[in-house]
């Protein structure tokens, strides 16, 4: 193992600073903390860190214009940046990931989740281009290895759990799922965390997807199935 990635956090609370603190010594990191944007910009500048995780709601100058200025600096703009947001503010991770941040995650979250992200993200940075792994639909895309859906350019705000069962349902096209299947497939990937109840996630899915999204079919009694592309050009 060479040097231990350094990751600099720019947040200004305390109690979750040192959440994320302890989090990034077992999982063998060094951290930084910064508590405001602009003394956060500075370090960035100045160590150059591997990964910077950036809070959206910070005193001074919020993590958005950080997260600009960052993506901005053609010296800087490589270093991956996770921002994280208050569960409510989707307009903020819309903005956060056309502003260039490579992931985010929601609060409340579990430093665990975070670390698992952090690391897929610093991965992600060493592997070398390859060709993306997409599933399209309509006009939609959902980009497996960046957890994002992008409806033509633009990208569309989903929660990790949304993701998880969105893309259960796409590599199983046709095929009826059972709520327990697509439970299963959520924890098993990264161990997110997710409540027993998928007809939440699903209605807020359908929701994101659109109203003449007629795609993910209830199945009464048994579960969900996400419908064979000719089938939904026929319902349009």
């Amino acid at each position: 193992m060479g040097h231990k990635k350094r990751i600099l956090l720019i947040e200004d609370e305390e109690d979750i600073a040192s959440l994320i603190k302890l989090q990034a010594e077992v999982s063998g990191y060094k951290l930084h903390v910064e508590v405001d944007g602009i003394n956060g910009y500075r370090a960035v500048e100045r160590e150059k860190p591997d990964l910077v995780i950036l809070d959206i709601m910070l005193p001074g100058q919020n993590g958005l214009d950080v997260c600009r200025k960052i993506k901005s600096n053609p010296d800087l703009k490589d270093i991956p940046v996770i921002i994280l947001t208050a569960k409510s503010d989707e307009i903020d991770v819309v903005l956060g990931l056309e502003l260039g941040a490579d992931d985010y995650v929601a609060k409340p979250f579990s430093p665990k989740v975070l670390f698992s992200r952090a690391k897929a993200v610093l991965r992600r940075m060493h592997e070398p281009e390859k060709t993306p792994n997409v599933v399209v639909f309509g006009e939609f895309i959902l980009d497996i290895d960046r957890y994002l859906l992008k409806k033509g350019e633009f990208i569309q705000p989903i929660t990790l759990s949304e993701f998880g069962i969105l893309r259960r349902l796409l590599t199983n096209r046709g095929k009826v799922m059972t709520r327990n299947q697509l439970l299963d497939d959520i924890h098993n990937d990264d161990a997110f965390i997710v409540d027993r109840n998928i007809d939440v996630h699903i209605a807020s899915l359908r929701k994101k997807l659109g109203p003449n999204f007629q795609w993910i079919e209830t199945v009464r009694g048994v579960g969900y199935r996400f419908i064979e592309e000719e089938a939904a050009t026929a319902k349009e």
